[in-house]
């Protein structure tokens, strides 16, 4: 209680800050120069847990406007926290976000580097056990989208998707009255085709736009056989995000995307945007029609962090 206090305050302090700077949302129709570009940090895990304010001012200094956070947060549900141990070692980290530092001191990195962090990942178990906690302790932040990556049980057929759908209203609904928006995160196995419907269409077509947003992986959506132009041509106005990254060769799941052995084997052909094989120009340009919001780097785990921060930095505004 004496925690969820602290936090309170400390986002109503921060709330009257004049220094946080407006949400850097791209404009319509604007040229690859103009648009706000932003970086999911798993792009870059290992440099943010060891020098969080150092990475944001590098961030800054690039170009990127944004910065999206994953978690578990200090206030993630207690399950989620115990199963990302496992994932902490396999991926090199000690710490979970923010890494030694409270939510009010993130706030003020970004405002000092003028970033904003306008949506944030956060898993489901959280979203269904602690909302309320979630909302209110990631105010200071003022997100405008919090995130569902990935489902970890309940897709095995499309009752289950339906039920998701219910779920994505709810989450959404209680956001709204925070100003938020709920969001999912494509992952490959929801084109998986489940009785003649294929789940993420559903999902889409089955979520009210009021409350449910949706955030595609260029990557992952391509390595399930679908076409990202054609899902952002067919569903305009329902992907608000975008992650982006390339690929150096075609890679196509093995199987039907379900396991996590398929999605590690995508990742040694991971490339910077613009230097693989992904029509780029393409997939921004039907996005931008389609009125995405915000364009995040996102290439999982990247080897060389700092050149995958400026390689496509300038790839993506040349």
């Amino acid at each position: 209680m004496q925690r969820r206090t602290v936090l309170k305050n400390t986002a109503a302090t921060l709330a009257g800050l004049t220094c946080l700077p407006a949400y850097a949302m791209s404009r319509p129709n604007a040229t690859a120069a103009e648009r706000a570009y932003g970086v999911q940090l798993f792009t870059i895990p290992k440099l943010v847990e060891a020098d969080l304010p150092g990475t944001l001012a590098l961030i800054a200094e690039i170009g990127y406007r944004e910065v999206e956070f994953f978690g578990p947060y200090p206030f993630s549900a207690e399950a989620t926290k115990r199963s990302w141990e496992q994932i902490k070692s396999m991926v090199g980290l000690s710490d979970n976000a923010f890494y030694g530092h409270a939510i009010g001191e993130v706030a003020r990195m970004l405002a000092d580097n003028g970033l904003t962090a306008p949506s944030m990942h956060a898993d489901l178990i959280s979203m269904r056990e602690n909302l309320d906690a979630l909302i209110s302790g990631v105010a200071p932040l003022q997100p405008r989208y919090l995130i569902v990556p990935a489902i970890s049980e309940g897709r095995d057929n499309l009752d289950a998707y339906k039920r998701l759908a219910e779920e994505f209203n709810a989450f959404g609904r209680r956001m709204r009255e925070n100003g938020m928006k709920f969001a999912y995160h494509n992952h490959g196995y929801e084109h998986l085709m489940m009785d003649g419907v294929t789940p993420l269409d559903y999902l889409i077509e089955h979520t009210d736009p009021a409350y449910v947003q949706f955030e595609l992986d260029v990557f992952w959506m391509t390595a399930a056989g679908a076409d990202p132009v054609s899902y952002l041509r067919k569903f305009p106005g329902r992907f608000k995000l975008l992650h982006l990254k390339d690929a150096s060769a075609p890679f196509r799941f093995s199987g039907d995307g379900q396991t996590p052995d398929q999605w590690f084997a995508g990742f040694p052909l991971m490339a910077d945007p613009g230097d693989g094989v992904y029509d780029i120009p393409a997939i921004l340009e039907a996005a931008e029609a389609g009125g995405a919001e915000h364009y995040f780097l996102e290439r999982d785990l990247a080897p060389e962090p700092v050149q995958t921060l400026r390689n496509s930095f300038a790839n993506l505004t040349a």
